[in-house]
Parts: structure tokens; C-alpha cells; sequence
């Protein structure tokens, strides 16, 4: 099977550099990339994260696409919970105008940060919590390919004064929650296996494209398995590599906020923790495909199979930025 590998970029807080060069490592990973030959870069939104640094995906969607040539360039995603329909479709429209042909819109209901960050996102009024999602979606779609009814007052609304340029559409899950609602829809799907590899199974896709064909969409729908990945010449190097990420999700699930500890601190935390905790972290280690540029790309084949899909995106967090570049170029050697 061939396939195309993305790239989804969650613009790290790498320990090697100041906290406020992380947008400009994403830029500079995006360029990386787009010259390695990947077929799509990503970027995600989080709010209030002492991990994460991107919390506007448009912005930084529109300075990577402005230095890259040809690799397509969006969201993944937009959390559009917290947004007017209206004011994202303008963005994307912009974006889809500005660099024809390579801009995709991918939206999520999860909040991307606390429930403060959502009041505050809301604020005067009160957050919904993702309650209007659904509809949320349907008006989105409808301003971003100018098909609204015309006898609906928003159907009046030009979202630039000409409507030609697309964006290419998707809807984010982790767990199936999404998947019908996507297929109804008629969004092309990502499903990240990174979040919640204990609960995304193949049927996600299976009942996404049994909705898909209920609703009498045109056309077959892209579907994307989004996973987290390291790669390094040697398997342990890459263990090693990928614990930062790891111990960051179980100090996630106990409760601890800190920043990115160093493969070595986190070696060093490991030895420390009880064996529950030990047994914890191995099990969000399974969770990931790690190792050489030969195993990471025949576990990659083998999940291409399983999910019947032909598009495989990673996700590559590590402390230090030399180790990302690395990491994606020795993967796409594998292939």
C-alpha cells in the first residue's frame, strides 16, 4: 500500500530553546518537512498550556504556508467550540485564497485547555461546551462552500466577495465520538490515535463511512490516522527520545503540571516511581510507534492496513528540537 505520511505539529515547548522561540521551531520543522517531501503539516490549538505554544493555528497555518512550497498546510484543529462559524470560515476562505489549493480546515470539540480558558474564550457570555457542536459544523460547512439556503438569513452572507476558493474540510476524533457526526456531515476524517490508542479501533472508520453513504455524499472521503511516532537510528535511542512525551501524559493522568523533563530526568524519575506507575508509563510507551526508520515504517504499514487507510500523520513531541528534525527525517527515509 502506498502511502502518505503528515505531519501534525502540537508546537512543543522544547526544553533546548526559550519558551518563546516554539512558534518559530514549528515554522522552521514545517520547512523541514515540506522539503522531505511530507504530504500534509498540521497544526494544533491548545490554550494556557505550559507544553503547547500554539494557541491561534490560523496564524501560524498562514506564516508556514507563506515559506513552504508544496505541502498542504491547516489545522488540526481548530477547537470550534469556542468560535463564530462565520469568523473561521472567513479565515480559512482567506487562507484558501492566499494559497490556492494546499489550505485544510480541520475542526475539533474537544476545549484545547481548562474550563477556565473556555469561560474566558466565551466570556461575556457562557461556554457550551461543545452542546452546539454539531450545528457548529453544518453552518461552517455551508460559509465555507457558499450553499447555505438562501431564504436563512445567514444564506444572504458572502464570506469574500468571491467564493471560489476551497478549503479541504476534516473533522478530529479520538475515540468515535465524532465519527458519525463527521460522515453525516460529509467532513473527510482524522482520527488521532495518539490521544487514545486503547479506544481507537478500525470500526471508528467503519462507521464513519456507513454514515458517509447513509447521507448520499459525493465522492469517497479521505481518511487520516493520526499517531504519535519517534524515530532514531537505533530502537533504544528512540525509547529514550520518546520519553519526554510519555512520562509528560502520565504526569497528565496523576495530576502533575510541570515542564518537559530531559530523556535523562525522565530515566531517572522512572527508576523512582512504583511499579504501578512503572507499568502506567510502559503502557503509553506501547501506545507509540517507536524505533528505527525500518520498524517505525512496518508498524506504520501494518496500521495503514488494520485502519484500511492510506494516509498516516504523526506526531512527534521531544525536548530537544534536533531531536524532531531527526526524528522525521530518518522516518521518511524508512519509506
Amino acid at each position: 500500500m502506498s502511502i502518505k505520511l503528515s505531519v501534525v505539529d502540537q508546537s512543543p515547548v522544547q526544553g533546548s530553546h526559550p519558551a518563546i522561540e516554539a512558534p518559530q521551531l514549528t515554522i522552521e520543522l514545517a520547512k523541514i518537512c515540506d522539503e522531505l517531501g511530507y504530504y500534509r503539516y498540521w497544526v494544533a490549538e491548545h490554550h494556557d498550556s505550559i507544553h503547547f505554544a500554539n494557541p491561534c493555528p490560523e496564524i501560524i497555518a498562514t506564516a508556514i504556508a507563506s515559506v513552504t512550497k508544496n505541502i498542504r498546510i491547516g489545522s488540526g484543529g481548530v477547537m470550534l467550540s469556542h468560535y463564530s462559524p462565520l469568523k473561521v470560515a472567513e479565515c480559512f476562505k482567506m487562507l484558501a485564497t492566499l494559497f490556492p489549493d494546499r489550505i485544510d480546515l480541520g475542526i475539533g470539540r474537544a476545549p484545547g485547555g481548562t474550563g477556565l480558558t473556555s469561560q474566558a474564550l466565551a466570556f461575556p457570555l457562557q461556554p457550551h461546551h461543545g452542546d452546539l457542536y454539531a450545528d457548529q459544523a453544518l453552518l461552517l460547512k455551508g460559509f465555507m462552500q457558499g450553499n447555505l439556503p438562501q431564504n436563512t438569513p445567514f444564506g444572504l452572507i458572502n464570506v469574500l466577495p468571491d467564493a471560489s476558493p476551497q478549503a479541504e474540510l476534516w473533522m478530529l476524533g479520538s475515540s468515535g465520538g465524532s465519527a458519525g457526526l463527521a460522515g453525516q456531515l460529509g467532513y473527510n476524517i482524522a482520527l488521532a490515535r495518539f490521544i487514545d490508542p486503547d479506544n481507537c479501533h478500525p470500526s471508528i472508520f467503519t462507521e464513519y463511512l456507513e454514515q458517509w453513504k447513509r447521507a448520499e455524499h459525493p465522492g469517497t472521503p479521505n481518511r487520516m490516522l493520526a499517531i504519535a511516532c519517534i524515530c532514531a537510528d537505533t530502537e533504544a535511542e528512540a525509547k529514550l527520545r520518546a520519553g519526554t512525551a510519555v512520562y509528560r501524559k502520565l504526569a497528565a493522568q496523576l495530576g502533575i503540571r510541570e515542564a518537559f523533563l530531559t530523556p535523562s530526568e525522565v530515566q531517572d524519575r522512572y527508576r523512582s516511581l512504583p511499579a504501578a506507575h512503572q507499568a502506567a508509563y510502559n503502557h503509553i510507551l506501547n501506545g507509540y510507534t517507536v524505533g528505527t526508520p525500518e520498524q517505525c515504517a512496518e508498524e506504520i504499514q501494518q496500521l495503514a492496513k488494520a485502519f484500511d487507510c492510506d494516509e498516516i500523520a504523526t506526531v512527534a513531541v521531544t525536548h530537544s528540537q534536533a531531536d524532531r528534525i531527526d526524528s522525521y527525517t530518518r522516518l521518511i527515509q524508512g519509506f
